[in-house]
């Protein structure tokens, strides 16, 4: 059957070159890929799948459905599809979203073919991984709830198993104070600058007794408006990860202590909120992750490095912490390119990237094809 598959994969290889080739020619933002989500719903509506669109009040959010009309198991392939700001599709979403949405309409059109598959195939449309990932949102509506296995695969300078990434939650700190003139009546003032210092000051020192997966960093957003006012507002944004969610609750809650004595040291009051979605930690299924392997040495890549901790965050995290999932990486370059660059992007569009958009797509198939078939049964990690 996976030779057929690789029969159906080569016919579609100009579809999928196009899709991506086009979002890298029309990269849009995060809750905004509105050229994106027409291109891959066109394509999987023109290919049999059932669409719907919007989701959850996510514009750019999808959901595909390939129904074989027999019980059995079911399989999600995700796609990604948001740019980055001025250097383009420098993360190699435009090449996930075709990588998946191909792997999606392989298996359905082999499905169809065969006429002996059962289960349903899904494709999952999910905006702004980058900023306010659309897939917390899916995860905690349940969307994903009693599918067997979800997977997606992102292009990189080297080709790696699936491994593990970082929970991530993302946090304001807004400072209200009292303004008054810094040198004529600086004792009238609440500084709200001060505040936001000394936060910065805090998590400094907190750094020094956190286990070394810990990343606190932030930024200043608001700090005032001129030199001889006491600023009576100013705001940070912090990213904090750990590996796990359950480390991320423990750092957060000393944050949130550091940041009410900020508050209580200066005079000014706090309101914390989340101005991003939160990431939960990437559990790898092993089942699923090895299947993935086998599919991608058949097809020739056989450099396939270990699986590592990643410092980054992914909203993938939070579909792993729901159903097995897997999300490893495939090199689309000859020699190492950083990520985020002009030049990852560029990489994106060329024949070996091409080439290699074919070859992820068709494993993630062929694993598809493995839960479907009964061939692996993976179970959800504890």
């Amino acid at each position: 059957m996976k030779d057929q598959l690789k029969t159906i994969a080569n016919a579609l290889k100009p579809d999928l070159c196009q899709i991506s080739d086009f979002m890298y020619h029309h990269p849009e933002l995060g809750n905004r890929e509105y050229q994106a989500v027409q291109k891959l719903t066109a394509f999987l509506t023109q290919n049999g799948f059932a669409v719907t669109s919007p989701v959850l009040d996510m514009d750019t959010a999808f959901v595909a459905v390939y129904d074989t009309g027999r019980p059995g198991p079911s399989v999600a392939f995700i796609c990604e599809y948001d740019a980055l700001p001025e250097i383009g599709h420098a993360c190699g979403h435009n090449m996930i979203g075709a990588m998946s949405a191909g792997a999606g309409v392989m298996l359905s059109k082999m499905a169809e073919s065969a006429g002996n598959l059962s289960g349903k195939i899904y494709v999952f449309g999910t905006p702004a991984e980058e900023t306010n990932g659309g897939k917390v949102a899916m995860a905690d509506a349940g969307l994903f709830n009693g599918i067997t296995a979800a997977m997606m695969l992102h292009p990189s300078s080297i080709t790696q198993e699936s491994g593990a990434s970082a929970a991530m939650e993302a946090l304001q700190f807004s400072y209200k104070g009292l303004t008054a003139h810094a040198a004529g009546c600086p004792e009238k003032g609440i500084n709200a600058l001060n505040a936001v210092i000394q936060l910065f000051n805090g998590t400094d020192a907190l750094r020094q007794h956190v286990t070394p997966d810990v990343r606190i960093h932030g930024i200043i957003s608001k700090g005032g408006v001129a030199a001889n006012i006491v600023p009576d507002e100013a705001a940070a944004q912090f990213y904090i990860r750990a590996a796990t969610k359950e480390t991320l609750a423990t750092v957060k809650e000393k944050v949130l202590n550091i940041a009410q004595g900020a508050a209580l040291m200066t005079g000014a009051t706090l309101d914390v909120s989340n101005y991003e979605l939160s990431y939960d930690d990437l559990k790898t299924n092993p089942a699923l992750s090895d299947a993935f392997n086998k599919n991608l040495r058949s097809l020739g890549i056989t450099d396939i490095e270990p699986a590592k901790r990643g410092a980054g965050s992914s909203d993938i995290g939070n579909v792993s912490n729901v159903i097995p999932t897997i999300h490893p990486s495939i090199a689309i370059c000859k020699t190492p390119l950083a990520g985020h660059t002009r030049e990852f992007a560029d990489a994106t569009i060329t024949d070996f990237a091409h080439d290699r958009l074919l070859i992820g797509a068709l494993a993630l198939a062929c694993t598809g094809l493995d839960v479907l078939t009964g061939e692996i049964a993976p179970r959800q990690n504890t």
